[in-house]
Parts: C-alpha cells; sequence; structure tokens
C-alpha cells in the first residue's frame, strides 16, 4: 500500500499548493483556441476534431474521463511501445500479459480496449498486422467507458486512438540515434518542410525509422523499417486536404513463451526453478514477421460561417507470418512438465491476412439557439474488413526440458507448412449513422448522442450474422466557480457475438455494456494543472453463462460488472513537471470471481524538473509504478473444482536524464531500475508472463 499512499499525498499536495499562484483567467476554460493559452496542452494534451472525442472541446469540459500522453511523454518516460506509454494513465492495465513483441495489450478499467488511429479502427486481431510504432504519433488518448454513439461496435471499457503526426507550418526536422539494453539500436528521422513561398498551402512531413534490436529473451529480435511519408495541401481557402501512408516491416518472434505454471509460480518436484527469461521456442522455425501498408485520406472542408464537412477514410493491407512452438498445454491444474522438467513440444503456423476499407464522414455545425450555443455532429461511419488465416497445428511434436532447453529435433518449417490448413475467410461489413450535440447555456455544458448500427458477419462459402443496435450517451457538466467542474455521464456500448445459442438455436446476440460515471475535474486558477477524480459503473450483459447456472434457457445470461475510482492529476509548477494517479477496480466475471489479469490497486507518479540558470537545458526526475495482484480462476480438469492462481503485486522504478544544447539533445531513460522480477499473470490453463525487464537506453537527437 505505500505506492499508492505515496502517489495519493503527492496528488493532494499538489492540490494544496494551488491557490498560492496568481490568477490567470485564460487557464479556467483549457480551450487551445484560447489566444495565448497553453497550458492544457502542455499539461495533458490537447484534443481535436480527429481525436478520442471527434471534438476539440478542452478536457476540462468533457463529461468523460480521458487520459493523454503525448510524444514529449514517451520521450522523457522512456516508453518504446504503445503499453509502455499507458503506464503512468490512470484506469490503464498497461501491461496484462508482461512484456510483448507480438503488439499491443492494454486494457482500459478491466476490460479490452479497440485500437483506434485518427478516429477509424485499426487492429482487427492482434496477429494480423504491424505493432504500431510510437514514434510516429502525436499523442496516445484514452477514452474510458463505452463508445459506441462515436465509433460503433466496441468494448464498453474504453478505446485507445492515436494521432498520427501530420504536417506542420514550418521547416525543420530531427535526425535520432538510440542504442540501448539487449543491443538495440535504431536510427529515425522526423522531417517537416512547409513549400517556401507557400507554406500555408503545401505542408510535407517524412518520418522513418530502422531498428536492430535484441530483448529480454534470448533468440527473439524486435527488428523493423518504418516509412511515413504525410502531405497537407490548402487549395482554397476553407479546404485543407491531408494524406498519410504508413509502410511497417517488423521481422520478430513472440516474447510470449507461455512458462508452465509448475517450476514458475508453484515449485517443481526437484525444487528447480524455470529461468523467467527463458526460451521455450525452436530457433529457425519461430518468427513473427509482419508488413502492413496503411494509406489515409484526412478532408476538411468549410462549408459556410456556422457548418464544416469532415472525413476520414482509410485503406490497410496487412500480413504475418506467425510461428511459434512451446510446452503444451494439458487442462486447467494438469501439470504441463514432469518431474525433470521435460514437457511435449507443440509447433503452431499461421498465415494470417486482413484487409480494410474504412470512412467516416461528417457535418459539423456550431450555431446558436437562444442563449445555447451548440456543436452539432452529424456523421456515417462505414467499413469492411476482411480476415484470413491458415494454420497448422502439431501436438507432441518431441520433447523439450524446461529447466534446460536444448531445442533438438525441431520439425522444420516445411515439414509443419506441408500440414497447413486453408481456413474461410471472414468479412464484416457495417455502417452506423450518429448524432450528437454538445449544448453550453452559461455554465453548463451539456451533451447527448445516438446512433444506429448494422453489422453483417459473413464466413467464405459460409453463413451470414446480421446485427443491429441503438446506443446512447449523455452527458452534463457544470463549470464551477475556481476551475471546479462537476459532472455526469451515461454511455452504452455493444459488440457482435457470432454464433448460435446451443440451447434455444437462436442467433446469440450481441453482447452490450453501459456505464454510469460520475466524478469532478479541476483545472486551478493560475496554477497549470489538471485533476480528474471519477467513479463509475459498468456492466457487460449477454456474456456466456456463469457455471452456477448451468442448465440455464439461454448460453448468454451471464453479466459482469466493473465498478471502480480514479484520481488523475498532471501539474507544471515553474520547471516541476508532476504526473499522478490511483486506480481502484472491483472488476467480476459472471461468476462474481475477479477478472483475469485485473488488479484490484493501481498507483504511479512521475515528476521530472527542468533546470534553470546555470544548469539551463539540464532535466532530471523519475517515477515509481506500483500494480496490485491479481487471479486466474477456472475450473481445474482434475477434479472439477475451482482452480486458482494468483500473482503478486509489483512495484517497479524509473529514471529519466536529459540535457538540450543548440541544437542537440541527449536523454538516458532506465525503466524498472532496480531489475525487479515479477510475473503480470498466470492463467489457469498452465501458462506465466514475465514483466520487463530493466531497460536503459540513450538517445542523441540532432535538430536541423
Amino acid at each position: 500500500m505505500k505506492p499508492i499512499f505515496a502517489a495519493t499525498t503527492a496528488t493532494l499536495a499538489l492540490i494544496a499548493a494551488s491557490p498560492a499562484f496568481a490568477q490567470d483567467d485564460s487557464a479556467e476554460t483549457g480551450d487551445p483556441r484560447d489566444g495565448g493559452d497553453e497550458r492544457t496542452i502542455v499539461v495533458t494534451g490537447a484534443l481535436t476534431d480527429f481525436g478520442a472525442t471527434k471534438s476539440d472541446t478542452p478536457i476540462v469540459e468533457t463529461a468523460r474521463s480521458i487520459s493523454i500522453e503525448t510524444a514529449q511523454d514517451f520521450e522523457e518516460k522512456g516508453a518504446q511501445s504503445l503499453d509502455d506509454a499507458l503506464t503512468y494513465s490512470a484506469g490503464v492495465t498497461a501491461e496484462p500479459f508482461g512484456f510483448s513483441t507480438r503488439g499491443d495489450f492494454a486494457k482500459v478499467r478491466g476490460l479490452a480496449a479497440p485500437e483506434y488511429r485518427d478516429n477509424l479502427q485499426y487492429l482487427f486481431g492482434y496477429y494480423n498486422t504491424t505493432r504500431q510504432d510510437i514514434y510516429t504519433l502525436e499523442q496516445v488518448e484514452v477514452l474510458k467507458g463505452p463508445a459506441s454513439v462515436l465509433y460503433g461496435a466496441g468494448s464498453p471499457g474504453g478505446i485507445i486512438n492515436v494521432v498520427t503526426k501530420r504536417p506542420k507550418g514550418v521547416t525543420e526536422g530531427e535526425v535520432r540515434l538510440d542504442y540501448g539494453s539487449f543491443d538495440r539500436k535504431q536510427i529515425a528521422t522526423d522531417i517537416n518542410i512547409a513549400i517556401p513561398g507557400a507554406e500555408d498551402q503545401a505542408q510535407f512531413r517524412f518520418v522513418g525509422l530502422l531498428r536492430d534490436s535484441g530483448t529480454q529473451i534470448d533468440e527473439v529480435d524486435d527488428n523493423k523499417f518504418v516509412i511515413a511519408p504525410a502531405l497537407t495541401l490548402r487549395p482554397a481557402t476553407g479546404t485543407e486536404i491531408t494524406i498519410l501512408a504508413n509502410y511497417s516491416d517488423q521481422d520478430s518472434d513472440t516474447a510470449h513463451q507461455f512458462l508452465p505454471v509448475t517450476g514458475t509460480l508453484l515449485p517443481s518436484a526437484s525444487g528447480e526453478e524455470i529461468d523467467p527469461y527463458e526460451y521455450m521456442g525452436a530457433p529457425g522455425f519461430n518468427a513473427y514477421d509482419t508488413q502492413s501498408f496503411a494509406l489515409t485520406l484526412i478532408l476538411e472542408q468549410q462549408l459556410s460561417d456556422a457548418f464544416s464537412f469532415e472525413a476520414v477514410g482509410r485503406y490497410v493491407d496487412s500480413k504475418a507470418d506467425y510461428r511459434q512452438a512451446w510446452i503444451a498445454f494439458q487442462g486447467n491444474g494438469v501439470p504441463r512438465i514432469d518431474a525433470n522438467g521435460d514437457g511435449a513440444w507443440t509447433f503452431y503456423l499461421a498465415d494470417n491476412r486482413s484487409e480494410q476499407l474504412a470512412l467516416d464522414a461528417r457535418v459539423r455545425g456550431e450555431f446558436n439557439t437562444g442563449p445555447i450555443r451548440h456543436e452539432l455532429l452529424v456523421g456515417v461511419q462505414t467499413q469492411n474488413v476482411f480476415t484470413d488465416s491458415d494454420t497448422a497445428y502439431v501436438f507432441n511434436a518431441g520433447t523439450l526440458n524446461a529447466f534446460n532447453p536444448q531445442y533438438q529435433n525441431a520439425p522444420t518449417v516445411e515439414q509443419i507448412r506441408a500440414l497447413q490448413v486453408n481456413g474461410p475467410r471472414n468479412y464484416v461489413d457495417s455502417t452506423g449513422y450518429y448524432i450528437s450535440d454538445q449544448m453550453t447555456w452559461g455554465a453548463l455544458v451539456a451533451n447527448a448522442g445516438v446512433r444506429f448500427d448494422d453489422v453483417a458477419n459473413r464466413v467464405e462459402n459460409g453463413s451470414t450474422q446480421k446485427d443491429d443496435a441503438t446506443s446512447l450517451s449523455f452527458g452534463l457538466l457544470w463549470r464551477g466557480p475556481a476551475g471546479i467542474s462537476p459532472y455526469v455521464s451515461y454511455a452504452e456500448s455493444f459488440e457482435p457475438v457470432v454464433g448460435v445459442d446451443r440451447i434455444t438455436s437462436q442467433q446469440l446476440k450481441p453482447q452490450e455494456g453501459r456505464q454510469y460515471e460520475a466524478g469532478i475535474k479541476w483545472q486551478p486558477t493560475g496554477i497549470n494543472a489538471l485533476v480528474t477524480a471519477s467513479v463509475f459503473d459498468i456492466e457487460v450483459s449477454n456474456l456466456p453463462n456463469p457455471a452456477a447456472l448451468p442448465g440455464a434457457d439461454s448460453q448468454q445470461e451471464g453479466i459482469s460488472k466493473v465498478r471502480g475510482a480514479e484520481l488523475e492529476a498532471n501539474a507544471l509548477i515553474g520547471g516541476l513537471r508532476i504526473d499522478g494517479n490511483v486506480t481502484y477496480l472491483d472488476a467480476e466475471d459472471p461468476n462474481g470471481l475477479p477478472l483475469t489479469s485485473i488488479s484490484d490497486w493501481q498507483a504511479s507518479l512521475f515528476a521530472l524538473y527542468n533546470f534553470k540558470g546555470a544548469l539551463e537545458g539540464l532535466s532530471f526526475g523519475g517515477g515509481i509504478r506500483y500494480v496490485g495482484g491479481n487471479e486466474s480462476n477456472g475450473i481445474s480438469a482434475i477434479d472439477n473444482t475451482l482452480l486458482t492462481y494468483r500473482v503478486d503485486g509489483h512495484t517497479v522504478g524509473d529514471l529519466s536524464l536529459g540535457y538540450d544544447f543548440d541544437r542537440f539533445s541527449l536523454r538516458i531513460t532506465a525503466r524498472n531500475v532496480t531489475n525487479e522480477e515479477y510475473y503480470s499473470v498466470c492463467l489457469v490453463r498452465g501458462d506465466c508472463y514475465p514483466g520487463e525487464k530493466r531497460g536503459i537506453n540513450g538517445s542523441l537527437t540532432v535538430a536541423f
């Protein structure tokens, strides 16, 4: 509990200190449109029309919980992945499955969170596209709670929206060199060109990187090549066209080794322990190689003084060659290795592919009706997604010793591929129509939205399942005195479930979610800070039956409940920057058991000081992150009783040291500086997931 106490104390200290600063009227709204005020932008990042809320309404005036991590945050906190970037965000479980190279698995408010890029969903299944690189991003936004009114089908926990770097009206650039732990070498560049003589009409940006890197797991690399050009044109007054391209190629392996519970969480018969960073794959067979190409078009057209048209469209083509070997699963609670450490070696191969064509088009109106100011949004969103997976699975193709792996007599890629089965292509077509209105009347800000969705899931040469849903959202916020803004909100979500109820023979209904949230946002006058405190209640229905209802009339009588509270504070006081948060979650599955990998308590505190005077250019800081223990539950295959595996909580520290001089910037970061060894989760199916080892990274950036 000490980390929780420390983070809470720091946050309260921040709040208590605020009246000592002189008043600044522009800081009350936090609106980046207010001339000369950059407080909210510096402290928390700013929302835009293509951000998570599809509005540039300041966070302090939005009746929802939102967390933002900017590119500056990535650098100062030493983040190397999207999961890393979210470790200091309230309500986010950033490492539910430990250190990963396959993708990002962050959960929001205990539930899976769809990943979006510039308002359009980007990820369909974790293993058919390239992991997004944070060097190509301006910021990451977490919109917490159901978001179906704006985005259609999705999880009630929230969404993660990343914002791509777009061209700017200046000519500048940088080259960055990185070297770090596990022989991590990377060169990256970010060049922006405003066309001379037409700086406001034509702008170009190029972002690229090349990485050659090992990881904390021997035999697992994380090599990557990315090019991301972008062009913005303003051919006429009120017209802006932006084209974003991204080609990514990643050659890697999976860091998830599915380590047996015996010898890690549980003692082995011999007392011998498995090295948590041991490689359980087959060198020469294992791979996780991906390629993806994305082309995005963003159009903004002013129609009149009151109305504008916006659209974002994207085409994505991705493929992945996924091959992995591991010690076979034997059933919940059944040991996967014998007393000597030997276990059956299993081999899996998949050729995965996906294609997406998506469009979100909307009309925005800003006008008054009497004393009420409206921001009206009317839109249509459609997407067509195709996924395909051709797989081979071979059980017991040899033996591997978990204590001393030798990697001998493994089958070849060609031998496994000869057993490959062509899976049916899957097609998802969806269309949604939505309308939302944010109304401002004096100090009151209210919003209401409704959306109608049609979704069709079709299997090649098979059946087609059609679903429709109506989603609602409401919110009310009062901009009170002293920068205090209490709010309440309600939101709904839905997510199709493909299949037929084996009891009723009826098509399975979509999972439905709803959330009630209440909170207070505080942007104190005279201080560059934002504090958000919230409580929420989420219910997810139409889930599989809990074990307590074996003879129920339907497969979908299960209900999951997530209740919790969050406190998040961001401040810039002189040269001192502080980010702190505390999260409490009571997350239960339909059986009333804790959700897998979700901790009751999380807390973090990050502080960084930029020196002045003789030490101008020097910055130093660090953070501490606490994640409580969690558990996984299931029915034992041995005796049909409840089986529970629980891992302990952990506390890790991070450090950050930087020095800027002339055109040069040096930074050294260390994450998990004490090299704390921990498991993020151990699943009842029999595998454990180690957390991130100590990683030190040095970077040199040259601006031009």
